[in-house]
């Protein structure tokens, strides 16, 4: 059997990347989910291409489709492969061709409309992931389990709780790690019946006993002639359509994944992955060497900092910090805060320098005696004076002018204007 190492070379990786992202807006009001930022200086791009990468897997295909200006543009400043590499990143836009007209109409879909790309390309496996996961895998380990078992799919699938499953798709395996029967987002006691892991195998692969059923990550490894035979129908999604399909009718392997994995498509998970990254001991750590998450090289300045109290924080380069107190919180490339105090807060910073601000609004970033607390900032906003973002009454969810709550979380949107003394 030829080495993993040698066929990983041979994978075409499709990265879908085309959702409206409803569920995180308004931060994907003027862009793609996968283009959203995170960790102070990357795109949650960065991170299905990172790992792809180190997986010597470097022949990628991102699908796109809304609001896909600034996704587009990060990828083409960002992965240049040199001229002697077979490596590279190519963008798939939704487009009309004679056999459809139609946008993709869910993630097996956007795949189907790509079979001629990836039909022809060199190499028998092709690799489908989220754009919107954070996480660190070696996927081949993948490959190695769908060649060990002789599989024709592979997918990624981690422990989880009774609580949890309800979000995702949820496998039923034997033994051998064999998946038997998949079901999508099972909310209901009657349909989480007869999904759990048995404890011999629970024990056998180290996961603990409240954790008895196997969520699906949204990582798929595919024979190529077996994707191209189960997308030869009308099925439109992966989860909820073809992998209950393929599982009746092929070998469909799990593979186990116990590492830190998390679905940060809604507002709260973006906010709660983020309060992780800050952490003493953070569950997930940009600090690896050997297994760097890659992103787009700005050359700008160290971050500035002049009689502040910081306590875990976060901090991208090019910031300027006055005067303030930060605690627990995340500050993005070329935020300019001055006088404030925020305390479990995302900034996400500017994209250029805003040195003067107009006469009828505030400077770019955080003004003054402002306090803000539970929040996110989106890059350009512009906050007064003595503004107070607490969210003191608990609301769950509103809109206003220039913010929003989601999940409990104030946000606040792209090029907002927030003036003196707003109380929110």
């Amino acid at each position: 059997m030829p080495r993993v190492e040698d066929l990983a070379h041979d994978v075409t990786v499709l990265i879908l990347g085309g959702g409206r992202g409803t569920r995180l807006f308004p931060l994907t009001m003027n862009r793609s989910k996968p283009a959203v930022p995170i960790a102070a200086k990357y795109r949650l791009i960065d991170i299905p291409i990172s790992n792809a990468i180190n997986s010597h897997m470097q022949r990628m295909y991102v699908l796109t489709q809304f609001n896909s200006v600034s996704l587009h543009r990060h990828i083409g400043r960002t992965y240049r492969f040199d001229t002697f590499s077979t490596g590279y990143v190519q963008i798939l836009a939704a487009q009309q061709t004679d056999g459809d007209s139609s946008w993709f109409q869910g993630t097996a879909d956007a795949v189907r409309q790509n079979e001629r790309v990836f039909s022809q390309i060199r190499g028998e496996f092709v690799l489908i992931l989220a754009g919107d996961h954070l996480y660190r895998m070696d996927y081949r380990d993948l490959l190695a389990d769908l060649m060990l078992h002789d599989a024709d799919v592979a997918i990624g699938v981690m422990p989880c709780s009774e609580a949890e499953i309800a979000g995702f798709g949820a496998a039923r395996v034997d033994e051998d790690g064999r998946i038997l029967e998949f079901r999508e987002k099972p909310k209901t006691a009657e349909e989480r019946s007869g999904m759990e892991v048995s404890p011999d195998l629970l024990e056998e692969k180290g996961v603990r006993a409240d954790q008895p059923y196997l969520a699906s990550m949204g990582i798929y490894l595919f024979r190529k002639q077996a994707l191209i035979e189960a997308l030869d129908n009308d099925l439109v999604d992966f989860g909820g359509d073809v992998i209950p399909a393929e599982v009746g009718r092929r070998r469909v392997q799990a593979h186990f994944f116990k590492g830190y994995w998390r679905d940060i498509g809604t507002t709260r998970a973006f906010f709660d992955a983020h309060m992780d990254l800050v952490k003493f001991n953070p569950p997930f750590s940009f600090h690896d060497r050997d297994w760097p998450i890659y992103t787009r090289p700005r050359h700008l300045p160290g971050a500035r900092l002049d009689s502040c109290c910081f306590t875990r924080v976060l901090l991208g380069d090019g910031s300027r910090v006055v005067n303030s107190t930060v605690e627990d919180s995340v500050i993005g490339l070329r935020a300019n805060i001055s006088g404030a105090t925020l305390k479990r807060a995302l900034v996400m910073g500017v994209d250029n320098y805003y040195p003067l601000a107009p006469a009828d609004a505030p400077p770019v970033g955080i003004g003054d005696g402002s306090l803000i607390t539970n929040a996110i900032i989106d890059k350009k906003a512009r906050i007064g004076r003595g503004v107070k973002i607490i969210n003191t009454a608990g609301v769950q969810e509103a809109d206003g002018d220039g913010w929003a709550i989601r999940d409990g979380i104030v946000v606040i949107p792209k090029n907002s204007i927030i003036p003196d003394g707003t109380e929110i």
